[in-house]
Protein backbone atom coordinates (compact mmCIF):
# COMPACT_ATOMS: atom_id res chain seq x y z
CA UNK A 1 0.00 0.00 0.00
CA UNK A 2 2.69 2.58 0.56
CA UNK A 3 4.59 1.66 -2.17
CA UNK A 4 1.49 2.06 -4.12
CA UNK A 5 0.62 5.84 -2.77
CA UNK A 6 4.81 6.40 -3.15
CA UNK A 7 4.36 5.51 -6.71
CA UNK A 8 0.98 8.02 -7.23
CA UNK A 9 2.61 10.74 -5.10
CA UNK A 10 5.88 9.93 -7.50
CA UNK A 11 3.86 10.22 -10.58
CA UNK A 12 1.50 13.32 -9.73
CA UNK A 13 4.32 15.00 -9.11
CA UNK A 14 5.99 14.40 -12.68
CA UNK A 15 2.72 15.25 -14.38
CA UNK A 16 2.89 18.69 -12.23
CA UNK A 17 6.18 19.27 -13.46
CA UNK A 18 5.13 18.45 -17.37
CA UNK A 19 2.71 20.77 -16.95
CA UNK A 20 4.73 23.53 -15.53
CA UNK A 21 7.60 23.01 -18.29
CA UNK A 22 4.78 23.23 -20.83
CA UNK A 23 2.94 26.55 -19.87
CA UNK A 24 4.21 28.65 -21.85
CA UNK A 25 4.73 27.06 -25.37
CA UNK A 26 1.77 29.04 -26.27
CA UNK A 27 2.80 32.46 -25.04
CA UNK A 28 4.35 35.24 -26.84
CA UNK A 29 7.04 37.33 -25.86
CA UNK A 30 8.27 40.46 -27.47
CA UNK A 31 11.16 42.56 -27.35
CA UNK A 32 10.52 46.11 -29.10
CA UNK A 33 13.50 48.09 -29.99
CA UNK A 34 12.43 52.07 -30.31
CA UNK A 35 15.97 53.86 -31.97
CA UNK A 36 16.24 57.09 -30.28
CA UNK A 37 19.28 58.20 -32.88
CA UNK A 38 19.23 62.03 -34.59
CA UNK A 39 15.79 63.22 -36.48
CA UNK A 40 14.34 59.49 -35.95
CA UNK A 41 13.66 60.39 -32.23
CA UNK A 42 10.97 62.74 -33.72
CA UNK A 43 8.97 59.09 -34.82
CA UNK A 44 8.52 58.30 -30.98
CA UNK A 45 4.55 59.23 -31.22
CA UNK A 46 4.63 56.17 -33.18
CA UNK A 47 6.23 54.11 -31.15
CA UNK A 48 4.09 54.77 -28.14
CA UNK A 49 0.69 53.73 -30.66
CA UNK A 50 2.87 50.46 -31.11
CA UNK A 51 3.13 49.75 -27.61
CA UNK A 52 -0.50 50.99 -26.72
CA UNK A 53 -1.65 48.02 -29.24
CA UNK A 54 0.76 45.46 -28.25
CA UNK A 55 -0.12 46.16 -24.08
CA UNK A 56 -4.04 46.31 -25.51
CA UNK A 57 -3.45 42.79 -27.58
CA UNK A 58 -1.10 40.90 -25.56
CA UNK A 59 -2.38 38.06 -22.95
CA UNK A 60 -1.86 36.97 -19.62
CA UNK A 61 1.40 35.16 -19.49
CA UNK A 62 2.99 36.70 -22.25
CA UNK A 63 5.92 38.84 -21.96
CA UNK A 64 7.14 42.48 -23.02
CA UNK A 65 9.86 44.62 -22.99
CA UNK A 66 11.15 47.97 -24.21
CA UNK A 67 14.33 49.17 -25.08
CA UNK A 68 16.12 51.93 -26.87
CA UNK A 69 18.76 51.81 -29.58
CA UNK A 70 21.38 53.40 -28.83
CA UNK A 71 25.55 54.17 -29.09
CA UNK A 72 25.54 51.39 -27.95
CA UNK A 73 22.48 48.96 -26.64
CA UNK A 74 24.03 45.63 -26.12
CA UNK A 75 22.58 46.11 -22.10
CA UNK A 76 20.04 46.00 -19.69
CA UNK A 77 20.38 49.68 -18.73
CA UNK A 78 17.97 50.65 -21.92
CA UNK A 79 15.57 48.19 -21.29
CA UNK A 80 12.49 51.24 -20.38
CA UNK A 81 9.95 48.38 -18.99
CA UNK A 82 9.71 45.01 -18.85
CA UNK A 83 6.88 42.43 -18.00
CA UNK A 84 5.87 39.15 -18.34
CA UNK A 85 1.73 39.53 -17.31
CA UNK A 86 0.14 37.19 -14.42
CA UNK A 87 -1.98 35.11 -15.76
CA UNK A 88 -4.68 36.67 -13.20
CA UNK A 89 -6.05 39.13 -15.29
CA UNK A 90 -6.85 42.13 -12.97
CA UNK A 91 -3.17 42.03 -12.14
CA UNK A 92 -2.23 41.92 -15.60
CA UNK A 93 -4.25 44.97 -15.93
CA UNK A 94 -2.19 46.45 -13.09
CA UNK A 95 0.84 45.94 -14.75
CA UNK A 96 -0.15 47.45 -17.82
CA UNK A 97 -0.92 50.54 -16.31
CA UNK A 98 2.59 50.67 -14.91
CA UNK A 99 4.05 49.42 -18.04
CA UNK A 100 2.48 52.16 -19.67
CA UNK A 101 3.76 54.84 -16.91
CA UNK A 102 6.93 54.26 -17.54
CA UNK A 103 7.17 54.43 -21.36
CA UNK A 104 4.76 57.70 -21.15
CA UNK A 105 7.84 58.75 -18.54
CA UNK A 106 10.38 58.11 -21.16
CA UNK A 107 8.73 60.03 -24.14
CA UNK A 108 8.46 62.96 -22.37
CA UNK A 109 12.30 63.08 -21.39
CA UNK A 110 13.92 61.61 -24.82
CA UNK A 111 17.20 62.51 -25.85
CA UNK A 112 18.49 61.39 -29.23
CA UNK A 113 21.99 59.62 -29.80
CA UNK A 114 24.66 59.68 -31.75
CA UNK A 115 24.84 56.59 -32.70
CA UNK A 116 22.67 54.38 -33.72
CA UNK A 117 23.41 50.31 -32.65
CA UNK A 118 21.17 48.05 -34.08
CA UNK A 119 23.00 44.71 -33.62
CA UNK A 120 23.68 45.00 -30.09
CA UNK A 121 19.97 45.57 -29.46
CA UNK A 122 19.22 42.80 -31.28
CA UNK A 123 21.36 40.29 -29.17
CA UNK A 124 20.14 41.45 -26.24
CA UNK A 125 16.69 41.23 -27.08
CA UNK A 126 17.34 37.55 -28.06
CA UNK A 127 18.96 36.95 -24.54
CA UNK A 128 15.67 38.99 -22.83
CA UNK A 129 13.56 36.32 -25.29
CA UNK A 130 15.20 33.52 -24.56
CA UNK A 131 15.26 33.98 -20.52
CA UNK A 132 11.39 34.67 -21.09
CA UNK A 133 10.89 30.99 -22.38
CA UNK A 134 8.18 32.14 -24.72
CA UNK A 135 7.31 30.00 -27.34
CA UNK A 136 7.05 32.92 -30.31
CA UNK A 137 9.67 34.85 -29.75
CA UNK A 138 9.64 38.43 -31.78
CA UNK A 139 11.85 41.29 -31.82
CA UNK A 140 10.74 44.60 -33.23
CA UNK A 141 12.70 46.95 -34.73
CA UNK A 142 11.07 50.40 -34.79
CA UNK A 143 13.83 52.73 -36.61
CA UNK A 144 14.95 53.48 -40.29
CA UNK A 145 17.51 50.78 -39.93
CA UNK A 146 20.75 52.26 -40.60
CA UNK A 147 23.11 51.34 -38.36
CA UNK A 148 26.03 53.84 -37.54
CA UNK A 149 28.26 52.60 -34.74
CA UNK A 150 30.82 54.51 -32.74
CA UNK A 151 34.64 54.45 -32.30
CA UNK A 152 35.05 50.92 -30.60
CA UNK A 153 31.63 49.46 -30.98
CA UNK A 154 32.53 46.28 -32.17
CA UNK A 155 29.68 44.05 -33.84
CA UNK A 156 31.10 42.75 -37.56
CA UNK A 157 30.69 38.61 -36.46
CA UNK A 158 28.21 36.29 -36.41
CA UNK A 159 24.65 36.63 -34.27
CA UNK A 160 22.57 34.21 -33.12
CA UNK A 161 18.55 34.45 -33.16
CA UNK A 162 17.67 31.14 -33.61
CA UNK A 163 13.82 30.83 -33.73
CA UNK A 164 13.42 34.59 -33.29
CA UNK A 165 10.68 36.88 -35.52
CA UNK A 166 12.28 40.24 -36.41
CA UNK A 167 9.90 42.56 -37.40
CA UNK A 168 11.62 46.08 -38.67
CA UNK A 169 8.64 48.41 -38.55
CA UNK A 170 7.98 52.37 -39.80
CA UNK A 171 11.18 52.01 -41.77
CA UNK A 172 11.53 55.82 -43.13
CA UNK A 173 13.23 56.56 -45.64
CA UNK A 174 16.41 58.81 -45.53
CA UNK A 175 17.55 61.58 -48.66
CA UNK A 176 19.51 59.69 -49.84
CA UNK A 177 17.17 56.66 -50.56
CA UNK A 178 14.99 59.03 -52.07
CA UNK A 179 17.62 60.73 -54.43
CA UNK A 180 18.45 56.35 -55.40
CA UNK A 181 15.93 53.63 -54.11
CA UNK A 182 18.51 51.30 -54.62
CA UNK A 183 19.99 52.50 -51.56
CA UNK A 184 16.87 51.65 -49.15
CA UNK A 185 16.31 48.52 -51.19
CA UNK A 186 19.95 46.97 -50.50
CA UNK A 187 19.60 47.98 -46.44
CA UNK A 188 16.38 46.04 -46.67
CA UNK A 189 18.00 42.82 -48.12
CA UNK A 190 21.63 43.15 -46.00
CA UNK A 191 19.22 42.97 -43.16
CA UNK A 192 17.36 39.88 -43.97
CA UNK A 193 20.32 38.08 -45.17
CA UNK A 194 22.08 39.38 -41.83
CA UNK A 195 19.23 38.07 -39.45
CA UNK A 196 17.90 35.03 -40.84
CA UNK A 197 21.86 33.79 -41.46
CA UNK A 198 21.47 34.36 -37.73
CA UNK A 199 18.96 31.94 -37.26
CA UNK A 200 15.92 34.33 -37.75
CA UNK A 201 12.31 32.29 -39.19
CA UNK A 202 10.85 35.47 -40.17
CA UNK A 203 11.37 38.30 -41.40
CA UNK A 204 8.65 41.02 -41.89
CA UNK A 205 8.96 45.27 -43.06
CA UNK A 206 5.84 46.88 -42.13
CA UNK A 207 4.95 50.31 -42.91
CA UNK A 208 1.87 50.58 -43.64
CA UNK A 209 0.78 50.66 -39.49
CA UNK A 210 -2.84 51.51 -39.96
CA UNK A 211 -3.30 48.21 -41.68
CA UNK A 212 -0.81 45.75 -41.06
CA UNK A 213 -0.50 46.63 -37.46
CA UNK A 214 -1.97 42.82 -36.42
CA UNK A 215 1.23 41.31 -38.46
CA UNK A 216 3.53 42.20 -35.56
CA UNK A 217 2.20 39.48 -33.47
CA UNK A 218 2.23 35.80 -34.30
CA UNK A 219 -1.56 34.42 -34.79
CA UNK A 220 -2.53 32.26 -31.85
CA UNK A 221 -3.25 28.61 -32.69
Amino acid sequence: MKNGLLILMLLSSSLFASGCGDSRIHSQGVYMLVDTSGTYSQELVKATKIINYLLATLNPGDSLAVAKVETRSFTEKDIIAKVTFDNRPSQATQQKRAFKAKIDEFSGQIKGSAYTDITGGLIQGAEYLNETKAGTKTIVVFSDMQEELGTGTVRDFPIKLDGMRIVALNVTKLNADNADPRIYLDRLARWEEKVRKAGATEWIVVNDLDNNIESILKTRK
